[in-house]
This record gives C-alpha cells, structure tokens and sequence, in this order.
C-alpha cells in the first residue's frame, strides 16, 4: 500500500508568541479545555517514553489523572517495565496528541512516586473492577492466556465481595515534575508554529520559538 499521499493541511489555528501565558502550566490548562471542549476522544490520553538501564527507548500510552504547578500524574503498576525504567532513570517525555485541533505537546522531566495517600486518594475512586484489576495484573509479565486472568479476576472478586478493596502495596502513581514543554500548532505548507518553555536556574520559564 503506498501512503506517500495521506497527508492532509493545517489550517484551523496558528499560535504567536502573544497567544501564549508566560506560565506554562496555564497554557496547559488553556490547551485542555479546548480539547475537552472540542470533545477530543480521551484528552487525557499521553504517550510516556522512559529508557531501560541499556538505553533502550520504550513509549506506552497511559492517562493524565491530575495535574497541578507540582507535575503531572499517571498511575501505573510499580513492577511494571516503566516503572523499573523509572527506578533507574527517572527521566520521562509524556506527549499529547489532539488531532481535531491540529495540536501536540511535548513534556520532559523527571518522575517520582506520589505518597501512597494520593494514591489511595486516587484509586478508591476508581470503579470496583478496575480497582480489582490492580490486584490481577501482574503489569508487563508473561502470562499463559487470557483464561488466567479472568480465573484470577473472579478469585478477587470472591475475596473483596464485600466491595472494600485495599490499595496494593506495588500499585501507585508518578508525578512528572517538567522542565520543558514544547507547543505545537499545525499550519499551512508544514510550516508549523513551535513555542518551547524552558525552566532557568531560577525557576522561571525561558519562552522561544522553534522553526518547524
């Protein structure tokens, strides 16, 4: 099959410098309620990439659940391949992508485990069998078949019949504590506008343009 023809133009916004909140935290805050209100399936949804203790670049899509001036947080299983990834390199790029408004955004850091308080904040408001899911799945494991899990599913749905599942001690969140957010709007001709936020020595957010 030849894609050298799927390609389609940019023409819905542009971004100037003058569009943009001198705190990037605000401009991300801005970008997702345009997602949220252009009803963007999942605009939560982020690519995380984290590298192995050999270097190997690995990227898997996870959620946003909250967010605030501190980072970013997603939850994840803590014997899972990004979370061993993260134990030894905590550097991380989470990356979103909202097609209907012709927007990416690029953010780099370094992650580090919530306290198990946010946690459980977060995962008692989780519905019941998601919340039994954390129990099941043994994250990035080799399993024999789907059989398995489903057995072990109901063995945890016997067990917690009561409705009160406990937070699992190898189960939690990561909070990406950014030091550069790279905003990208589709234009005209591929010529796309790029603005990159980059933290100084003391705190405050450097502002630039990059060429496309």
């Amino acid at each position: 099959m030849d894609i050298f023809e799927y390609r389609n133009e940019f023409l819905k916004f542009g971004l100037d410098r003058e569009d943009l909140k001198d705190n990037p935290f605000e401009q991300f805050g801005a970008w997702f309620k345009d997602a949220c209100d252009a009803k963007v399936s999942e605009p939560n949804a982020m690519c995380v990439s984290t590298v192995s203790p050999d270097g190997a670049p690995s990227s898997r899509m996870v959620l946003l659940k909250s967010w605030d001036e501190k980072g970013f947080v997603f939850y994840t299983n803590y014997t899972s391949h990004k979370a061993k990834d993260l134990a030894e390199n905590p550097k991380i790029c989470a990356h979103f992508f909202w097609p209907e408004l012709e927007r990416q955004l690029k953010i780099c850091g370094t992650a580090c485990k919530v306290s198990a308080a946010e946690s459980l904040r977060y995962f008692l408001s989780r519905p019941f069998g998601s919340r039994l899911g954390a129990w099941v799945s043994h994250q990035s494991s080799i399993i024999s078949s789907r059989s398995l899990l489903e057995m072990k599913f109901e063995e945890m749905k016997r067990k917690f019949s009561n409705g009160e599942v406990p937070l699992p001690d190898f189960w939690g969140g990561f909070r990406i504590e950014p030091v550069l957010f790279e905003y990208w709007q589709g234009r005209r001709n591929r010529l796309h506008d790029r603005f990159q936020y980059s933290k100084t020595e003391d705190g405050s957010w450097k502002i630039e343009r990059l060429a496309p």
